[in-house]
């Protein structure tokens, strides 16, 4: 039986957010670079670098991806988001040229979350990063996924390190399904057992049988 006291939620898929989600929680706590588009009186205690009560207009500043969010309008303009580097067309030309050589998890580490995120804000690099991501997850997947089923009780730590959170998770269902099947291969699988409800009905039919 499992006895864990909290059962792991989840993230989103995509642009979706999951609340629950302890990953999803961590990731909208990412900061971004953003360009103030108006003044932000008495909030001048946000930005560190200036002595300043007042937030001026064209400040660029890094902001919580929730927040990002929150303050983004596409009718008014309060704040403009540039594209964090990873994202800008330099590192997208090393990603379509060889993407398991890059190190995702020093990059992120949710490269594909805050990607995928970063495609509520109109860009016109918009589809490059998209396809990016699909391509980059296409081409580490079958490597990591291969990792995954050749290291049988073995360190792991080396493999994961370069992953991003996406891949951590993936890279552990690989091997919680070797593990699995190596138990189940050795004859060490956990037998079938009849459920409550069938004992129950069994032990209520023998006294009803009973004189």
């Amino acid at each position: 039986m499992d006895t864990q006291s909290y059962l792991p939620v989840k993230p989103g898929v995509g642009m979706e957010e999951n609340f629950l989600s302890l990953d999803d929680i961590l990731l909208s706590h990412e900061r971004i670079p953003i360009r103030t588009e108006c003044s932000f009186p008495r909030l001048g205690f946000l930005e560190k670098s200036s002595d300043s009560h007042d937030i001026p207009e064209g400040t660029k500043m890094e902001l919580p991806l929730w927040l990002s969010k929150g303050l983004y309008e596409k009718k008014r303009r309060v704040l403009s988001v540039e594209l964090p580097k990873v994202y800008r067309e330099g590192w997208r030309t090393v990603f379509n040229a060889d993407p398991n050589v890059v190190d995702l998890h020093k990059m992120g580490p949710y490269y594909y979350g805050l990607g995928s995120q970063m495609l509520h804000f109109d860009s016109p690099e918009n589809p490059e990063i998209a396809q990016t991501l699909l391509q980059t997850f296409i081409g580490r997947f079958r490597r990591n996924m291969d990792s995954s089923q050749n290291a049988y009780n073995e360190d792991t730590s080396a493999l994961v390190e370069r992953l991003d959170c996406l891949e951590k998770a993936l890279f552990s269902s690989g091997q919680s399904g070797l593990n699995s099947f190596q138990s189940w291969e050795k004859g060490r699988a956990s037998q079938l057992t009849a459920s409550s409800l069938v004992l129950n009905y069994r032990k209520r039919k023998i006294n009803d049988l009973q004189p």
